[in-house]
């Protein structure tokens, strides 16, 4: 029987779902606060230009064509995909480069420039993360973790894949050369993760690209939102903007009735499924009386991402001459120190490792004719550091700024003609992440799976839960596969 469902924030996960339930007959209606769809995927537009939020790298892109049959509908007829090649391409501090595709020859011909005797331990690497990618991404990526009995049943197969083993200790059974250690080991860190921290599980990231490749979307990634968002109304959807949730309704015991807006107006529904951070929707949502499992200090008591700090900005020049691609990650002079003092010093150091973006390589329209579109990310400590980032972040802005200037892209701050940027403080105050961390709770082995925040609420029957925080994770992929358990969980 239909029901009238509520959806709460428009991020990849919140749109999935409601495009799901909808295409099930489901009256669906879904908030945002802010005056676009998008969540961490909002797209700014500055002189001409537009810049991703973030996500900018898809991949899985299966997952996105079967979202749009689920609704009857070719995703080709709604946006375009077309494949980075190299997928990346990351740069040591001496400025020396590694690309990496899909191609094994290819990555094995990379390999014989660092260190030719890593060839036969990476293809046993790969003989490896086959089998974590297999049971971790195929088998159980959108199965629901609701009892200790589902972890109990994998938990042999975990431990046969060295689970309890982190990424960079994982990768350095195979690995010898320092830098290509690196290579191989920093996937965690776009799902919020450290890499010395971060359960061996998310070493099948590697394999997930392999299998599928990294792909853009012509039009950026807001192309794909808009295109959700297209999908969901005309599926008979609602989608209603400027509409911030202040609190999920309750009332009865074990089920919440609706929500309430910032303006008063409240709104009932059979079911509510939330896509806003969920340690924020608990503390800030919730009255405590109700949560007899999602307390505050349950909440307090887990290990978050770290955070972001983000330059987006656009030159009136191009820089097709300077060696970049797609995407490019710059890593500092060191690894795990600095790892060390994001993730559990909580200190922003005075070196860092970047990601820079470049879009406009693949996709001019980004950018007026002539100029160059780019967003650099740095991770940074969530705001447990204390750090002050209103006085903060226009000098780290231009620290950052001055290096890609001497070393990637010349005469770079007299070139520049848009510019915005957002931090630790943007994470908290504007998307309502806890702590301000950019991707909830962190990737840990005792915070995965039955371990982490629940799909379906351990104190509400009829409140679900899509997106970073929840099972399976952060990362495109793990978001869609959210939305696929609450649907499933709601039923038809």
């Amino acid at each position: 029987m239909p029901k009238d469902i509520i959806v709460i924030g428009s991020g990849f996960g919140g749109l999935a779902a409601a495009v799901r339930l909808a295409a099930k007959g489901h009256r669906v209606r879904l908030f945002e606060k802010r005056d676009r769809p998008g969540g961490r995927a909002y797209v700014y537009e500055v002189n001409g230009f537009r810049f991703d939020g973030g996500p900018t790298i898809v991949t899985a892109p299966f997952m996105f064509d079967d979202l749009f049959e689920a609704a009857g509908r070719r995703r080709e007829d709604y946006f375009e995909l077309v494949k980075c090649d190299p997928f990346y391409r990351i740069f040591d501090h001496q400025k020396r480069s590694f690309d990496y595709n899909d191609d094994e020859m290819f990555i094995l011909s990379q390999i014989d420039r660092f260190n030719p005797a890593d060839k036969r331990g990476y293809l046993n690497f790969v003989h490896a993360t086959r089998d974590i990618f297999q049971k971790g991404f195929v088998e159980l990526a959108d199965q629901p973790f609701l009892s200790p009995l589902d972890m109990l049943r994998v938990a042999p197969d975990l431990i046969r894949l060295q689970s309890y083993k982190s990424v960079y200790p994982f990768v350095s059974d195979y690995i010898q050369d320092p830098f290509l250690r690196q290579v191989f080991s920093f996937h965690p860190l776009l799902i919020g993760g450290n890499p010395y921290d971060a359960s061996s599980i998310y070493a099948m990231i590697h394999y997930l690209e392999r299998q599928w490749g990294v792909w853009y979307a012509m039009g950026g990634t807001g192309a794909i939102i808009d295109a959700l968002g297209r999908l969901l109304t005309e599926l008979g959807g609602e989608i209603h903007l400027g509409a911030e949730v202040d609190r999920i309704l309750t009332g009865e015991e074990r089920r919440v009735r609706g929500v309430r807006l910032k303006d008063g107006r409240e709104f009932v529904a059979d079911d509510v499924v939330c896509n806003a951070d969920v340690a924020y929707t608990y503390r800030s949502m919730i009255d405590a009386t109700w949560r007899k499992k999602n307390t505050d200090r349950r909440i307090e008591s887990m290990k978050y991402s770290m955070s972001l700090f983000v330059i987006y900005f656009g030159t009136k020049r191009r820089y097709r001459d300077q060696g970049l691609a797609h995407h490019n990650i710059i890593l500092g002079p060191r690894y795990k120190e600095l790892l060390e003092d994001i993730f559990n010093k909580k200190v922003v150091a005075d070196d860092f490792s970047l990601y820079l973006h470049m879009p406009t390589l693949t996709d001019p329209s980004l950018a007026p004719e002539g100029c160059e579109s780019f967003y650099v990310l740095s991770p940074v400590p969530h705001l447990g550091s204390g750090t002050d980032w209103e006085s903060f972040a226009p000098i780290y802005k231009e620290k950052i700024l001055r290096f890609l200037e001497e070393n990637y892209l010349p005469n770079l701050r007299e070139n520049i003609v848009a510019e915005t940027y957002i931090d630790p403080l943007h994470f908290q105050n504007v998307l309502n992440s806890y702590l301000g961390a950019a991707f909830s709770v962190q990737p840990v082995l005792t915070q995965s799976a039955w371990f982490r925040p629940h799909n379906r609420s351990e104190d509400f029957d009829n409140l679900y839960f899509v997106g970073a925080g929840t099972h399976p994770g952060a990362g495109l992929p793990g978001v869609l596969s959210s939305a696929i358990i609450a649907e499933r969980l709601i039923g038809s």
